[in-house]
């Protein structure tokens, strides 16, 4: 038996000098560690790739290339070839090991090959394999453990003893010798076994608490989790709609955009004709003065005195002129001078920029009628009727299209976004002003024409129109009105209008503004008693009104689609506004007041 014993053992050491010598082959001489994606040169010998990639970096700078173990030199940089089967064997190595990476901890007696340590002896603080430990000594000082790296950590640091016991006082692992003669003598002891188990309770205890808190934590991940599949469903709606919204913003902005610049050229190009029929007017006086100044040129330097007085008196025909041109129009051909085209193309350079820029000039304070007032009276008359924004006087400043784009695209971003800040309320019209054949429903929001006279009095008006109970003095407001019932006039007014009278219909006087349909579907807007035919001829059903009380803006739309501006009024308000609307037929019902916020 222990000559077998003895072949068993020197075969194992063979075995093991075998294996370490087959380990050494496995290394790269430059990391010197086991390969890792083993390559080969041309010269035969095997590199991890990392490592002679390094290599040939660094002697790239220099030109020239060589084996690190030969120093076999090549001018180009060589080509590397993956070693498959050193690449298996290394492989196959690595597997026979399968405990070594776990514990990292080898057999002490076992140096020619790293063979895994399965016990720990604390006595001799040395690692066995499971052949060593066969021949380990089985005396009771020899205690063994599991496989640990620090075996120092399990003696006394004062007496080189196991540690055997735990004092509770100190709260620390002690040998014996500690506990007989050494300074926890007399304190409460219990053995490791003991301690640890009631450790081990507690850890238990701790362990079902923090068990019970990640149960929470996952349940709390996961409802935030599902909060935010929520919150995401959400948001994509959001932006789903926003998306829609402003596509459509962009469409009503592009049609808008495409109005006025078609406004613009029809303005330019009708004041260009204007222009074209000046210059050729001028043209034909020009000629005719040259002709004349010829002549008078002929007379003065001719010798024969008889010729000269036998000739027509061109002075009396001058000044005859002078005198006509006065009160003549451009189109009535009266005679023109250099001062006078100098003023009507200086007038008309103003015009053409006034259009382009959006910014137009005032009625010169002469009164007198030359060709520079007639061009830009005509100018801007042509100006109002196409933009839907008319003067009534000669004196009065235009709303320009800049303001009536801006007022327009705020119109449209307010009325798409719903932008308020309080809650939607109902117009309600006013019975105590409602005119003599003027009925109002129990709702207040319906005045239907009626051939019932109401009893007079001094609030009520002599026209069938009526007010709102609401006034306006401040803010951003619309609403709409259907109309598609009705023969219709709506707008705003004072509530000092006058009640009797032709002057108390509205739009009829200084204090109220309306917009009106005629039966060929054609609008007409009036103030202060002047109406205006404006070119718009759309089937209305509902029109909506917009105020902006402090701008001074007074808009009608047409609720078609899209959203057609119709007409906007340009004052400066100076008392509180009513709605107003006046029934020639059937009936008119008032909608929500919408308040956009002031942000």
């Amino acid at each position: 038996m222990r000559r077998n014993r003895r072949i068993s053992i020197s075969s194992q050491t063979s075995l093991g000098m075998a294996s370490a010598d087959l380990r050494q082959e496995l290394d790269c001489s430059i990391c010197q560690s086991m390969y890792t994606d083993p390559v080969t040169l041309r010269c035969g010998h095997n590199f991890c790739r990392d490592c002679i990639d390094r290599v040939l970096d660094i002697q790239q700078e220099s030109g020239a290339y060589s084996c690190p173990e030969c120093r076999a030199k090549r001018k180009r940089r060589p080509g590397l070839i993956r070693n498959i089967p050193l690449c298996n064997i290394v492989g196959r190595f690595l597997e026979t090991l399968p405990d070594q990476e776990d514990t990292g901890i080898f057999c002490s007696y076992c140096i020619h090959c790293p063979v895994p340590a399965s016990k720990s002896c604390l006595h001799c603080e040395a690692h066995l394999c499971d052949n060593h430990l066969r021949v380990h000594s089985k005396s009771p000082e020899h205690v063994l453990s599991d496989p640990t790296a620090a075996l120092g950590n399990r003696k006394c640091s004062v007496h080189k003893r196991i540690l055997e016991y735990y004092c509770s006082e100190d709260a620390v692992c002690i040998c014996m010798s500690c506990c007989l003669i050494g300074e926890h003598k007399g304190h409460q002891m219990e053995s490791l076994d003991e301690a640890s188990e009631k450790r081990k309770v507690k850890l238990r205890d701790v362990l079902q608490k923090l068990s019970i808190k990640r149960t929470e934590a996952e349940k709390r991940v996961q409802s935030l989790q599902e909060r935010r599949r929520e919150d995401q469903g959400k948001a994509a709606g959001v932006i789903e709609r926003v998306t829609a919204l402003f596509s459509d913003i962009r469409r009503q902005l592009e049609d808008l955009e495409k109005r006025v610049l078609s406004e613009i050229f029809r303005q330019e190009e009708h004041v260009s004709l204007s222009v074209s029929d000046l210059i050729q007017q001028l043209e034909i006086k020009k000629d005719e003065l040259s002709r004349k100044i010829s002549h008078i040129e002929e007379l003065c330097n001719m010798s024969d005195p008889v010729t000269v007085i036998q000739e027509p008196d061109t002075g009396d025909f001058c000044d005859t002129q002078v005198r006509k041109r006065r009160h003549t129009q451009v189109h009535d051909g009266g005679d023109l001078d250099v001062g006078l085209i100098s003023g009507t193309l200086h007038t008309l350079s103003d015009i053409i920029t006034g259009i382009n820029t959006g910014i137009y000039v005032q009625e010169p304070a002469d009164t007198s009628l030359d060709v520079t007032t007639a061009v830009k009276t005509e100018s801007d008359t042509i100006s109002g009727t196409n933009t839907g924004i008319s003067v009534h006087k000669s004196t009065d400043t235009l709303l320009d299209i800049t303001t009536a784009v801006k007022t327009e695209l705020d119109i449209i971003t307010d009325i798409n976004t719903g932008d308020y800040v309080q809650e939607a309320t109902d117009l309600l019209l006013d019975e105590i002003t409602s005119g003599a054949k003027i009925q109002i429903s129990d709702d207040g929001k319906t005045a239907t024409r009626s051939d019932i006279i109401q009893r007079k009095s001094k609030y009520r008006f002599q026209y069938p129109q009526v007010i709102s109970t609401r006034e306006f003095s401040s803010g951003r407001h619309y609403w709409d009105v259907d109309v598609s019932k009705a023969k219709w006039k709506v707008g705003m007014c004072y509530p000092s209008i006058d009640k009797c009278g032709r002057q108390s219909e509205i739009g009829y006087n200084n204090k109220s503004w309306s917009l009106c349909m005629e039966y060929n579907c054609q609008y007409l807007v009036s103030h202060d008693g002047i109406v205006d035919v404006l070119d718009d001829s759309i089937p209305c059903d509902r029109v909506r009104v917009y105020l902006d009380y402090e701008a001074g803006l007074l808009s009608f739309y047409s609720l078609c689609d899209p959203i057609r501006h119709i007409y906007t009024y340009s004052a400066t308000f100076t008392e509180p506004l009513h709605a107003a609307v006046f029934v020639k037929e059937g009936c008119i019902t008032t909608g929500l007041i919408q308040t956009l916020s002031q942000s």
